[in-house]
């Protein structure tokens, strides 16, 4: 018989949420005497957690953007670490949302409690220093990439990599025509989709560019020929502000509620935000071409600060340690710019072999039953202090 083992989880956002919840089955299988607290969404509530809150309140995005909420996040903290506190459970799981979960972390791990990150924030990326800071945090870190473990290697911070949950749920080959049969979308068209961001900040950043490079291409198409543009909106909120961006343009764009990977299997090439969508595309093996801004503050910051340590930003490019798809950074984000890139995507068929391939050793690479691993290394983790056993 297994000795009870309390976990506290906390995630931010909708990603969060389904990650947390697949990592409470797993350890539930792997140790079923086990309760759950925390900050939890839809999904972790059904699995059985206990909420404190609700992950959409840590739904904030960027270095400046979050400044607003910050008040009303730092009184949330405070609460849920009292609470934590008082629940004494036995090791904590911080899952993505760093800027909240490194600092609750810290103040549970100099408690005395076990403390776990899950999803390493992009520090080997930019702000590096934050390695020093998230060694006092945190006992482990559990990655979704498999480069970033080397990088905490070489500071001292115990980490694993577990692989990408979204490679576990994606097959290896997406059905092309299935996915437009479902979507009711015509077998012979070229099909463009557009996800110009899940979050209000990307999309008004991007979404007039993505709605003026469909009517660009629309225009340079032979008659009866122009693409048929779809874009899956996350939100209602997203999807109020694109539809008036693509009307201003006077694009022609099939707008839908999520149906995100139906429409990456549907699609020809995509144009996409940096973010997970660009992991997604690359998982469903379409070519794509990327493109972000960053609020101007943030951006300022990084190029004269040197806070940006990495040749490439887009997931494909980095996991690939080459340049496999077009990528466009602020200024460079233009119609122009993204048609052509699009246009090249298209129509390059010597490329496809090597960047498919490419795709393929990516997604068997990341395809490690990641929740299970988590579980598994969260439970030697304990078990090492003693502690489940």
């Amino acid at each position: 018989m297994t000795q009870p083992l309390r976990v506290a989880l906390v995630a931010g956002e909708a990603s969060g949420d389904l990650l947390g919840a697949a990592f409470m089955a797993a350890l539930r299988q792997l140790h079923p005497n086990v309760t759950f607290i925390g900050v939890a969404g839809p999904r972790m509530i059904a699995a059985g957690c206990t909420a404190l809150a609700h992950s959409e309140e840590l739904a904030v995005m960027g270095l400046f953007e979050i400044l607003r909420h910050l008040p009303r996040l730092l009184r949330l903290r405070r609460r849920i670490r009292r609470e934590l506190l008082e629940l004494q459970p036995d090791v904590f799981v911080g899952i993505d949302a760093p800027e909240f979960n490194l600092g609750l972390a810290r103040q549970l791990h100099d408690s005395g409690r076990v403390t776990v990150q899950y999803v390493s924030p992009q520090v080997w990326a930019w702000r590096q220093g934050r390695v020093r800071s998230i060694c006092a945090a945190v006992d482990l870190v559990l990655c979704l990439l498999p480069f970033e473990t080397a990088f905490y290697a070489r500071h001292a911070v115990r980490a694993e990599f577990v692989g990408h949950p979204l490679a576990d749920q994606i097959p290896l080959h997406s059905d092309r025509s299935a996915a437009r049969t479902a979507l009711g979308l015509p077998l012979d068209a070229t099909v463009i989709a557009l996800l110009p961001g899940s979050r209000m900040g990307e999309v008004t950043r991007l979404g007039a560019d993505f709605a003026a490079t469909a009517v660009l291409l629309a225009s340079r198409a032979a008659p009866g020929q122009a693409p048929l543009f779809i874009a899956p909106m996350a939100t209602a909120k997203v999807r109020e502000v694109f539809a008036a961006q693509v009307a201003a343009a006077g694009a022609q764009v099939t707008l839908l509620d999520g149906e995100s990977r139906l429409v990456l299997a549907s699609a020809d090439a995509v144009l996409v935000a940096s973010g997970t969508a660009t992991l997604e595309t690359l998982l469903t093996k379409r070519p794509m071409v990327v493109a972000y801004r960053l609020a101007p503050l943030t951006a300022f910051l990084a190029k004269h600060l040197g806070l940006v340590k990495v040749q490439y930003f887009s997931q494909p490019n980095l996991l690939a340690g080459e340049r496999l798809v077009p990528e466009f950074l602020q200024s460079q984000v233009t119609p122009q710019a993204l048609a052509d890139a699009l246009t090249q995507q298209l129509t390059d068929a010597g490329a496809r072999p090597h960047r498919e391939a490419a795709f393929e050793a990516i997604h068997l690479q990341l395809r490690q039953d990641g929740a299970s691993k988590a579980a598994a290394a969260v439970l030697a983790l304990l078990h090492d202090r003693g502690i489940g056993v």
